[in-house]
Protein backbone atom coordinates (compact mmCIF):
# COMPACT_ATOMS: atom_id res chain seq x y z
CA UNK A 1 0.00 0.00 0.00
CA UNK A 2 1.34 3.33 -0.90
CA UNK A 3 2.62 5.27 2.17
CA UNK A 4 0.82 9.30 1.68
CA UNK A 5 3.26 12.17 1.18
CA UNK A 6 4.66 13.60 3.96
CA UNK A 7 4.15 16.99 4.19
CA UNK A 8 6.51 19.40 2.39
CA UNK A 9 8.97 20.48 4.81
CA UNK A 10 10.61 23.68 4.72
CA UNK A 11 13.74 24.61 2.50
CA UNK A 12 15.58 25.97 5.63
CA UNK A 13 15.32 27.49 8.93
CA UNK A 14 13.59 30.57 9.86
CA UNK A 15 15.38 33.71 9.07
CA UNK A 16 16.84 34.56 11.58
CA UNK A 17 16.20 38.83 12.39
CA UNK A 18 17.79 41.84 11.42
CA UNK A 19 19.80 43.36 12.77
CA UNK A 20 18.53 47.17 14.05
CA UNK A 21 20.72 50.04 12.75
CA UNK A 22 18.43 52.33 14.22
CA UNK A 23 19.11 50.66 17.56
CA UNK A 24 20.01 52.88 20.48
CA UNK A 25 19.21 56.14 18.32
CA UNK A 26 16.09 57.76 19.44
CA UNK A 27 13.16 58.60 17.65
CA UNK A 28 12.35 62.11 16.12
CA UNK A 29 9.43 62.41 19.18
CA UNK A 30 12.10 60.76 21.63
CA UNK A 31 14.71 63.91 20.51
CA UNK A 32 13.95 67.09 23.35
CA UNK A 33 13.44 70.23 22.00
CA UNK A 34 16.31 72.69 22.16
CA UNK A 35 16.27 75.02 24.64
CA UNK A 36 18.17 78.21 22.95
CA UNK A 37 15.88 77.47 19.75
CA UNK A 38 13.11 78.10 22.16
CA UNK A 39 14.12 80.97 23.87
CA UNK A 40 15.13 82.60 20.35
CA UNK A 41 11.76 82.57 19.26
CA UNK A 42 10.17 83.76 21.98
CA UNK A 43 12.88 86.97 21.98
CA UNK A 44 11.64 87.36 18.40
CA UNK A 45 7.84 88.09 18.85
CA UNK A 46 8.19 91.23 20.86
CA UNK A 47 11.28 92.81 18.56
CA UNK A 48 14.24 92.02 20.62
CA UNK A 49 16.36 91.34 17.18
CA UNK A 50 20.02 91.00 18.51
CA UNK A 51 19.19 88.50 21.64
CA UNK A 52 17.04 86.29 19.52
CA UNK A 53 19.53 86.75 16.34
CA UNK A 54 22.08 85.47 18.54
CA UNK A 55 20.12 82.86 20.20
CA UNK A 56 18.74 81.40 16.97
CA UNK A 57 22.49 81.05 15.98
CA UNK A 58 23.79 79.34 18.89
CA UNK A 59 20.65 76.78 18.40
CA UNK A 60 21.17 75.61 15.08
CA UNK A 61 24.52 74.97 15.91
CA UNK A 62 24.10 72.84 18.74
CA UNK A 63 20.83 71.31 16.95
CA UNK A 64 23.53 70.16 14.09
CA UNK A 65 25.22 68.20 16.82
CA UNK A 66 22.85 66.69 19.31
CA UNK A 67 20.06 66.18 16.39
CA UNK A 68 17.88 68.05 18.92
CA UNK A 69 14.06 69.29 17.76
CA UNK A 70 14.01 73.28 17.49
CA UNK A 71 15.52 73.92 13.80
CA UNK A 72 12.19 75.03 12.62
CA UNK A 73 11.49 77.45 15.79
CA UNK A 74 15.40 78.40 15.34
CA UNK A 75 14.92 79.53 11.74
CA UNK A 76 11.64 80.92 12.37
CA UNK A 77 12.86 83.41 14.19
CA UNK A 78 15.80 84.92 12.12
CA UNK A 79 12.96 85.12 9.45
CA UNK A 80 10.55 87.27 12.04
CA UNK A 81 13.97 89.31 13.41
CA UNK A 82 14.50 89.97 9.76
CA UNK A 83 11.18 91.36 9.50
CA UNK A 84 11.50 93.22 12.87
CA UNK A 85 14.76 95.20 10.78
CA UNK A 86 12.81 95.66 7.92
CA UNK A 87 9.88 96.81 10.13
CA UNK A 88 12.11 99.28 11.62
CA UNK A 89 14.07 100.44 9.09
CA UNK A 90 10.87 101.66 7.43
CA UNK A 91 9.76 103.42 10.22
CA UNK A 92 12.62 105.32 10.75
CA UNK A 93 13.12 106.71 6.60
CA UNK A 94 9.26 107.54 7.48
CA UNK A 95 10.21 109.90 9.77
CA UNK A 96 13.31 111.69 8.52
CA UNK A 97 11.13 111.72 5.67
CA UNK A 98 8.60 113.36 7.90
CA UNK A 99 10.97 115.43 9.63
CA UNK A 100 12.32 117.08 6.65
CA UNK A 101 8.85 117.86 5.36
CA UNK A 102 7.93 118.96 8.08
CA UNK A 103 11.64 121.88 8.11
CA UNK A 104 12.62 120.02 11.83
CA UNK A 105 15.91 121.64 12.40
CA UNK A 106 15.66 124.31 9.33
CA UNK A 107 16.26 127.77 10.20
CA UNK A 108 13.83 130.43 9.39
CA UNK A 109 13.02 134.01 9.71
CA UNK A 110 10.09 134.06 12.36
CA UNK A 111 7.39 135.40 9.96
CA UNK A 112 8.07 131.99 7.60
CA UNK A 113 6.75 129.61 10.15
CA UNK A 114 3.70 128.09 9.31
CA UNK A 115 0.61 127.58 12.17
CA UNK A 116 1.04 124.15 14.19
CA UNK A 117 5.17 124.21 13.88
CA UNK A 118 6.87 124.56 17.05
CA UNK A 119 10.43 126.28 17.25
CA UNK A 120 13.27 127.39 19.12
CA UNK A 121 13.88 130.57 19.96
CA UNK A 122 15.67 133.54 21.99
CA UNK A 123 11.99 134.64 23.62
CA UNK A 124 13.53 137.20 26.13
CA UNK A 125 15.08 138.98 22.90
CA UNK A 126 12.61 142.28 22.40
CA UNK A 127 12.18 141.37 18.35
CA UNK A 128 13.31 137.37 17.83
CA UNK A 129 13.90 137.17 13.87
CA UNK A 130 15.33 134.23 13.45
CA UNK A 131 13.92 130.87 14.97
CA UNK A 132 14.56 127.34 14.48
CA UNK A 133 12.39 124.66 13.52
CA UNK A 134 11.86 122.33 16.32
CA UNK A 135 9.82 118.65 16.89
CA UNK A 136 6.27 119.45 18.80
CA UNK A 137 7.05 116.50 20.95
CA UNK A 138 10.31 117.95 22.11
CA UNK A 139 11.55 120.58 24.23
CA UNK A 140 11.09 123.69 22.39
CA UNK A 141 10.47 127.63 23.09
CA UNK A 142 7.11 128.27 21.53
CA UNK A 143 4.22 127.08 18.47
CA UNK A 144 2.30 129.27 16.49
CA UNK A 145 -1.15 128.67 16.80
CA UNK A 146 -3.21 131.13 14.50
CA UNK A 147 -3.37 133.52 11.72
CA UNK A 148 -5.95 136.38 12.02
CA UNK A 149 -7.08 138.58 9.96
CA UNK A 150 -6.41 142.68 11.46
CA UNK A 151 -7.35 145.51 9.69
CA UNK A 152 -3.91 147.60 10.94
CA UNK A 153 -3.51 150.03 7.78
CA UNK A 154 -2.98 153.79 9.14
CA UNK A 155 -2.74 152.63 13.07
CA UNK A 156 -0.05 153.69 15.03
CA UNK A 157 2.63 151.05 16.72
CA UNK A 158 0.29 150.93 19.84
CA UNK A 159 -3.09 150.93 18.19
CA UNK A 160 -1.74 147.47 15.81
CA UNK A 161 -0.34 146.18 18.78
CA UNK A 162 -3.60 146.34 20.92
CA UNK A 163 -5.81 145.00 17.92
CA UNK A 164 -3.25 142.18 17.20
CA UNK A 165 -3.39 141.19 20.64
CA UNK A 166 -7.44 141.16 20.76
CA UNK A 167 -7.64 138.90 17.40
CA UNK A 168 -4.61 136.95 18.66
CA UNK A 169 -6.37 136.71 22.31
CA UNK A 170 -9.77 134.85 20.77
CA UNK A 171 -7.63 132.47 18.85
CA UNK A 172 -5.74 131.65 22.08
CA UNK A 173 -8.67 131.02 23.72
CA UNK A 174 -9.86 128.36 21.22
CA UNK A 175 -6.75 126.88 21.13
CA UNK A 176 -5.71 126.47 24.67
CA UNK A 177 -8.88 126.25 26.06
CA UNK A 178 -8.47 128.86 28.24
CA UNK A 179 -8.56 132.72 28.16
CA UNK A 180 -5.23 134.18 27.78
CA UNK A 181 -6.20 136.58 30.91
CA UNK A 182 -5.89 133.46 33.10
CA UNK A 183 -3.11 131.38 31.22
CA UNK A 184 0.27 130.53 32.94
CA UNK A 185 1.71 131.06 28.62
CA UNK A 186 2.70 133.87 27.60
CA UNK A 187 1.43 135.01 23.71
CA UNK A 188 3.75 136.67 20.75
CA UNK A 189 2.43 137.61 17.53
CA UNK A 190 4.01 139.31 14.14
CA UNK A 191 2.38 141.68 11.80
CA UNK A 192 3.13 140.06 8.39
CA UNK A 193 1.71 142.92 6.73
CA UNK A 194 -0.72 145.80 7.44
CA UNK A 195 -3.96 145.33 5.21
CA UNK A 196 -6.13 142.03 6.42
CA UNK A 197 -5.64 139.15 3.70
CA UNK A 198 -7.90 136.19 3.84
CA UNK A 199 -5.69 133.82 5.47
CA UNK A 200 -4.90 136.20 7.83
CA UNK A 201 -1.97 139.09 8.18
CA UNK A 202 -0.86 138.29 12.01
CA UNK A 203 0.78 134.97 13.01
CA UNK A 204 -0.01 134.07 16.89
CA UNK A 205 2.56 131.94 18.64
CA UNK A 206 2.57 130.54 22.32
CA UNK A 207 5.42 130.24 24.26
CA UNK A 208 6.72 130.70 28.32
CA UNK A 209 9.36 133.20 29.51
CA UNK A 210 12.67 131.35 31.22
CA UNK A 211 10.96 128.06 30.39
CA UNK A 212 10.07 125.30 27.58
CA UNK A 213 7.11 123.57 26.48
CA UNK A 214 6.67 119.96 25.47
CA UNK A 215 4.06 118.92 23.14
CA UNK A 216 1.21 120.98 21.45
CA UNK A 217 -0.67 123.31 23.53
CA UNK A 218 -3.42 122.59 21.96
CA UNK A 219 -6.43 122.00 24.59
CA UNK A 220 -3.78 122.19 26.84
CA UNK A 221 -5.87 124.66 29.29
CA UNK A 222 -2.84 125.85 30.83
Amino acid sequence: MTQPPSPIQPGRNPLPPAESWLEGVPSPAQRRLDRYAVAAFAFSLPGLVPVAAVLAFIALSRIRKSRARGRTLAISALVISGCWLIAIGVAVGLNLYGEQRAGIGRTTVISEVQVGQCFDADLEAQTPRVVRIADCGALHSGEAFAKVRATLTGLSSEQKGQVATQQCAAAFATFIGKSFETSDLDMYYVVLEDRAVADGNVLCMVGQLGKQLTGTMRGSQR
